[in-house]
């Protein structure tokens, strides 16, 4: 089933579901036809989508809201924290062109915050499946959910055979390594793998962790990665502040482990706009500049 496939099965199965949009169809361009009245469009109004979601979650419907990432973890912040997130509403947030997805936008379309954002407030979950495979494995299990949900959409074709077995806050261990593991989330999973294809050809044991779910994120597969592997290496197509980074960072802490941890990362400025694979060049982020930078670590 395709995205589109799975919301109306749901929406027809279960008279809970509305889809919603702020003028952003297009990962739902067919559905409006097919769903009727279940459908919403409010115009470019992203904190009136919000608003709407948490009314109609309120009379015990679950919205599942699309908008621009940018705009909707941003523009929206204060509606999804304060109308979804401190009821624990159960409104799902889905948000289009996030991280390099943006590819050629500029800074105000780049939604390199929006982890950040989502998962500093209380009760929202993150969602950030690596590709489009991955994306409708998890699908159902997080849009059934009870609990709010940011899902970084995700529609780029699959390098690699994902499990099926999917379960929310825990992660996808592809491999593990005792010389190095990768942890990822979202789209840069495909240079995740290639980056630890290129190591294991210099020697070296590299494990592999696919995040899914970087909250509520599984500690386990992190604290052993840690236990077990003598670097750990963190990459994400987001700001190092509030990120991935930040959140193994927060578990060892909160643990007392003390471990030499890479992270891969957007620093201090916005990515250069370019088309997907260029940004990936020029910003360092393919596999083979990962693996330079690892084997130099």
């Amino acid at each position: 089933m395709t995205y589109e496939e799975i919301l109306k099965d749901l929406v027809e199965k279960d008279e809970r579901f509305m889809i919603l949009t702020s003028e952003n169809r297009a990962a739902i361009r067919n559905l409006p036809d097919q769903i009727g009245d279940r459908f919403i469009d409010t115009g470019i109004t992203e904190q009136t989508m919000v608003g709407v979601a948490a009314g109609l979650a309120l009379r015990g419907r679950i919205p599942v809201a699309h908008a621009l990432a940018s705009f909707l973890t941003m523009r929206a912040f204060e509606f999804i924290r304060t109308d979804v997130g401190i009821g624990n509403l159960p409104v799902k947030l889905v948000g289009g062109f996030s991280g390099f997805l943006s590819e050629a936008n500029g800074p105000t379309h780049q939604a390199i915050e929006d982890v950040s954002i989502m998962r500093g407030i209380p009760n929202v979950n993150v969602f950030c499946p690596a590709d489009e495979e991955d994306m409708l494995i998890g699908l159902r299990k997080v849009l059934e959910s009870p609990e709010p949900f940011y899902i970084r959409y995700n529609n780029l074709k699959s390098v690699y055979k994902h499990s099926p077995d999917f379960e929310i806050g825990k992660a996808e261990v592809v491999s593990e390594g005792k010389d190095v593991t990768i942890i990822v989330y979202g789209v840069l999973f495909s240079q995740a793998v290639e980056a630890k294809e290129i190591l294991e050809t210099k020697g070296l044991s590299v494990g592999l962790i696919n995040l899914r779910t970087v909250k509520p994120v599984d500690e386990e597969a992190i604290l052993n990665a840690a236990d077990n592997s003598k670097l750990l290496v963190t990459i994400e197509d987001h700001f190092i502040t509030g990120g991935l980074y930040s959140v193994t960072a927060e578990l060892f802490l909160r643990k007392k482990i003390i471990c030499d941890v890479l992270p891969v990362a957007l620093k201090d400025s916005w990515f250069k706009p370019a088309l997907l694979q260029d940004v990936l060049e020029y910003e360092g982020f393919t596999g083979e500049k990962i693996a330079e930078r690892i084997l130099v670590n």
